[in-house]
């Protein structure tokens, strides 16, 4: 019965196999749904956030996966906008991860509002001097683009392409998906900024606090540009990943080297940037409030090393290398080059959230340390496993590569 709902010309894993794999997720799954409702019946004193730290894991951890997601709106864009149509060969796989990570990022904020009976507060009495009513309007209106790209990969499996109405439907979907591609952009774009101007205006934190261009502070831009660098090694991690558990090649080596050269030449532009910023805030900016740079980095494990490792390691390194053809064409440098990438971003984000909130602002402040409890941790793993299990099952029972079929030939 279960083979019936595999797509036809492709090979899977026997039905035992596959519930041996999903079953260590699904019991992580239900781990972090128990830690979640202790959140939720108990209220936000099952974790370690208050009142100074009332950004914690869970915010750090939704920047990076909303950061890591990127790939879906900016893999869209190259397909539908700018006709790159290499990228076909993994754009099912970009929406389906940046589905995972917007609806996982959503559930955790709603056990992080700590009463999501009223999240709908913020619709209805929306705070129009605030970036987050912003970003609310459009991760939301987001999150709408990505479950109707979806449905389309949905009813491509060959049980449903059985449903007239369903094809039909999925045909019709499939000729409006470059301005569904253009709202996508459109809405990630402001939401990945304002989520970087968010820390940018907070002038209570002159670690945070960074100079306007326009109306808008350098970090509202520096998030655009570091998500959408880091969206396509992302993606280049999670197709790689793919072929090495499925044992089979899924897309040409072309497609590899097009997603790190967009990678590097992103990053390379982000890490310019980055490093004027970081100049002008330790030589004008952090001065202006009377202290200086270095008092941030004199708190361990936040020294010095933290923002070399960010700019330098994760940075210029893997942006050298995946502008280099030669390097970026070998998988055993494009890799580990996406994988720095990835932890740049994560790390950019940790610093603007946990950084900032530690170190003191005022002369009389203490340095502050925090460690998320086992509740926040699991769940944050739940939204970990549920990615992994819908990641899974649509690999199983939809046709989400269009070159399998070709090089399983070959």
């Amino acid at each position: 019965m279960d083979k019936q709902w595999i797509p036809r010309g492709l090979s899977r894993c026997s039905l035992k196999r596959f519930a041996a794999w999903t079953l260590p997720w699904i019991l992580l799954l239900a781990f972090g749904v128990y830690a979640a409702a202790l959140c939720l019946i108990k209220g936000l004193n099952q974790t370690n956030m208050d009142n100074r730290f009332a950004f914690g894991l869970w915010i750090f951890l939704d920047l990076t996966v909303i950061a890591l997601g990127a790939g879906a709106f900016f893999s869209g864009f190259l397909l539908y906008i700018l006709k790159r149509k290499e990228v076909s060969a993994v754009i099912n796989t970009a929406v389906i991860v940046g589905f995972a990570c917007y609806s996982g990022a959503i559930l955790v904020l709603m056990v992080d509002v700590g009463q999501p009976l009223r999240a709908w507060f913020t619709f209805w009495h929306p705070n129009v001097h605030s970036m987050l009513t912003e970003v609310t309007f459009c991760i939301t209106c987001y999150l709408t683009v990505l479950l109707i790209e979806y449905l389309p990969i949905v009813l491509r499996n060959r049980k449903l392409k059985e449903v007239p109405s369903f094809l039909v439907f999925e045909h019709h979907l499939h000729k409006v998906m470059p301005v569904f591609a253009a709202v996508g952009t459109f809405l990630s774009f402001f939401h990945q900024g304002s989520l970087g101007g968010l820390y940018g205006v907070l002038r209570g934190r002159p670690f945070a606090f960074r100079e306007g261009v326009a109306i808008w502070p350098t970090t509202f831009f520096l998030f655009i540009l570091s998500a959408v660098a880091a969206g396509p090694s992302f993606l280049a991690l999670v197709v790689w990943a793919v072929e090495k558990l499925s044992r089979k090649r899924l897309v040409k080596a072309e497609v590899y080297t097009l997603l790190g050269k967009i990678s590097g030449m992103l990053l390379i532009g982000y890490v310019l940037l980055k490093s004027i910023d970081t100049l002008v805030w330790i030589n004008s900016t952090s001065p202006k409030f009377g202290v200086s740079a270095h008092q941030f980095y004199t708190y361990p494990p936040f020294g010095t090393w933290l923002l070399v490792v960010e700019i330098v390691v994760c940075g210029l390194l893997p942006a050298l290398i995946l502008l280099n053809p030669k390097l970026r064409s070998d998988r055993r440098w494009l890799i580990p080059s996406a994988v720095l990438v990835c932890a740049g971003v994560t790390l950019n984000r940790f610093v603007l959230t946990i950084q900032t909130l530690s170190t003191p602002s005022l002369a009389f402040d203490e340095f502050m340390t925090y460690l998320p409890s086992w509740q926040e941790t699991g769940t944050f793993l739940a939204v970990i496993a549920y990615g992994v299990l819908l990641y899974s099952v649509s690999f199983r029972y939809m046709p989400l590569f269009p070159q399998e079929r070709e090089l399983g030939k070959s």
